[in-house]
């Protein structure tokens, strides 16, 4: 067991949400809250390459705290400024960030005949050496939160990974991952089993580090019809589900929440609730009444799920989000951490977001 003598969290709100307790207000945060909507961002990335910044531990840190300063006594979680597809990275992989384009794989997989296939699938992946600057930033960041909010740990999933890995990068028609699935459907199992595994220890490492909470993001998910899901996503987020808390209890570690955020499959929400998974995050399309009630059936928390363009909208369509959100998560009082329903998206203005926030606070109180 680690023993990196952290601070005592003064602000435990959200891990006790978490827990499904009863608390006095929501916990609130936003997924890519550490990000290039905030000008302090751009002053400290400078001329960097975006994957150099996640590589030093530095700069993730310093870029990690960023919205826990500016959004002081509204936030209650940080999440360690990293990104998924450091496990591609880790198997082998050449990943680089593109302006404008977003992440690219020079030499994507092309066919199970592939050369690189069979080196990726049968390459030992040691994620506790080769993913060493996340842990270091994530302990390093621990310290420096000095308890104030807990933080956050994160991987992508085995299907969303496997995306970028044949895609070569983002997609609108998924043609390489469609050919993948179903025309050379068990090599890509035997890829997302490896992924599978690689995320586990992965996760259980962060938790090492210092993570307090984990979050698994399957953003492509709604790419998939619910039968194909079933095959290929599901599965896997389950293998990750059962096997970090033995992993963790292996390592001597106490066993974390985890949160599955399956973006776009509204249609698996019950079968989601039916995992070992804590927390289930709900994009914009969920109702939340609904995907509420679901949840309360199996004893989940929701996170979620405004649509990040309501910032993009001006106080009074956040105000009527927001209103809607603590309606139908049942005031806010027990189950539910308030987020957005993905990322927060270019150009947003950070006092939007404050004020997201602090509306948040604010409708809840009262409930």
């Amino acid at each position: 067991m680690a023993t990196h003598n952290f601070p005592p969290l003064k602000n435990d709100l959200l891990l006790r949400t978490a827990r499904n307790e009863t608390v006095a207000r929501p916990p609130c945060w936003v997924m890519r809250q550490a990000g290039r909507y905030l000008p302090e961002y751009h002053q400290e990335k400078g001329t960097k390459d975006f994957f150099e910044c996640c590589r030093s531990p530095e700069i993730a840190s310093a870029l990690t705290l960023q919205p826990i300063d500016r959004f002081e006594g509204l936030i209650d979680a940080a999440i360690i400024f990293s990104d998924i597809l450091v496990i591609p990275q880790a198997m082998g992989m050449e990943v680089i960030m593109v302006d404008g384009k977003g992440p690219v794989f020079p030499d994507p997989l092309k066919t199970p005949e592939d050369v690189q296939y069979r080196e990726v699938v049968e390459r030992h992946v040691d994620v506790k050496e080769s993913l060493d600057y996340v842990y270091k930033a994530i302990t390093m960041t621990r310290h420096k939160l000095d308890g104030r909010v807990p933080l956050y740990g994160f991987c992508g999933a085995p299907f969303t990974l496997l995306c970028y890995m044949v895609e070569g990068g983002g997609s609108k028609i998924f043609k390489q991952t469609k050919t993948w699935i179903y025309k050379y459907g068990d090599e890509s199992k035997i890829l997302l089993q490896k992924i599978a595994e690689l995320c586990v220890e992965y996760l259980a490492m962060q938790v090492v580090a210092g993570a307090q909470i984990v979050q698994i993001f399957d953003s492509w998910a709604g790419e998939l019809s619910p039968a194909s899901f079933r095959e290929f996503a599901l599965p896997y987020l389950e293998w990750i589900a059962d096997h970090v808390p033995d992993r963790l209890r292996e390592l001597g570690e106490e066993v974390v929440p985890m949160i599955v955020f399956a973006k776009g499959a509204w249609y698996a929400l019950e079968e989601l609730c039916q995992t070992k998974y804590d927390i289930v995050g709900l994009d914009w399309l969920h109702e939340p009444r609904e995907a509420y009630a679901i949840a309360q059936k199996y004893g989940k928390v929701v996170q979620g799920n405004a649509d990040p363009g309501v910032l993009y909208g001006g106080n009074a369509a956040i105000t009527k989000v927001v209103q809607n959100m603590v309606d139908g998560f049942g005031g806010g009082k027990k189950g539910w951490i308030a987020n957005l329903g993905h990322g927060i998206t270019p150009f947003v203005k950070p006092d939007d977001l404050k004020f997201y926030f602090a509306e948040i606070h604010r409708l809840s109180a009262g409930s």
